[in-house]
């Protein structure tokens, strides 16, 4: 009867066990680059860490504590694993660690109290977090800004894992690794520039060869003078045109007046005085 009873006893201390375990991934959220819009909305205390870095490794026990009463003051609290997720270190402009944020409805505030659980709860329970310029819309994570800053880190973070594969897997040496991307940063950036050219000529064509183009870069008087310099030019090789086709009739006329002369000599035909 007394080994049954214990035996129920430790069952139950399993049970509670395993479902307070189960419970804290429910309380602390994990953000990604694939879930993070949804900090848009709603209250949020998001912490930003990276797992060797020791301020982050002391601040990780209060943080759970502090999310175990992310349901009872209706807050969200989440965390940001920085070398996993590069493109959110760069989304919210990430220089030191641990960084932590609060988030209201898509208004982001950067927390710079102290770092205990009391602190944490009085800041969501005192509001204090109104006293806190809140980040600038031109640096809000979801901002043009932003977007682009955090496709920079995503791009890095990619280089860095191709220079990882090609020195540690492949056996490239490393200055042949540092060859590659400076050959394909040239070839890169003379294609990007070669349809920037394309494009601006089409949407932009240039006037340079249009007709009437040097007329109108010229002051009005000057392109009078070039107008009447034009035409008089073209009258002028319109009188040598003239001029060529009569003095062409005239020999003809002289070659059928020869011809008509010589026949009259022929026949025996008295030529007519002139």
């Amino acid at each position: 009867m007394t080994a049954g009873v214990c035996v129920f006893f430790a069952l139950i201390a399993t049970c509670v066990m395993l479902q307070s375990a189960s419970a804290k991934p429910a309380n602390l959220r994990e953000i990604t680059d694939g879930n993070w819009e949804e900090i848009l909305t709603g209250e949020w205390m998001i912490e930003f860490f990276a797992p060797w870095c020791p301020a982050c490794q002391q601040l990780q026990p209060v943080w759970n504590e502090f999310a175990e009463w992310g349901e009872d003051i209706g807050v969200n609290i989440a965390k940001v694993d920085v070398t996993e997720q590069p493109g959110l270190s760069g989304r919210f402009i990430i220089t030191a660690l641990p960084t932590i944020y609060h988030c209201k409805d898509g208004v982001f505030r950067r927390y710079q109290g102290a770092r205990s659980k009391d602190d944490f709860l009085s800041f969501i329970d005192e509001k204090k977090w109104q006293s806190i310029d809140p980040v600038s819309s031109w640096f809000g994570p979801s901002s043009f800004l932003m977007n682009a800053m955090s496709a920079l880190f995503k791009l890095s973070m990619f280089i860095r894992h191709c220079h990882n594969y090609l020195t540690e897997q492949l056996g490239v040496p490393v200055w042949g690794s540092y060859g590659i991307f400076a050959l394909a940063t040239l070839i890169s950036g003379l294609v990007l520039g070669l349809i920037l050219v394309f494009i601006a000529d089409f949407v932009f064509p240039s006037r340079r060869f249009a007709p009437d183009y040097h007329h109108r870069k010229l002051p009005p008087g000057q392109a009078r003078l070039l107008q009447q310099l034009e035409d008089e030019q073209e009258a002028d090789g319109e009188e040598e045109d003239d001029d060529d086709e009569y003095s062409g009739k005239t020999e003809e006329w002289r070659r059928v007046d020869g011809a008509d002369a010589l026949r009259r000599r022929g026949v025996g035909v008295p030529e007519e005085d002139t």
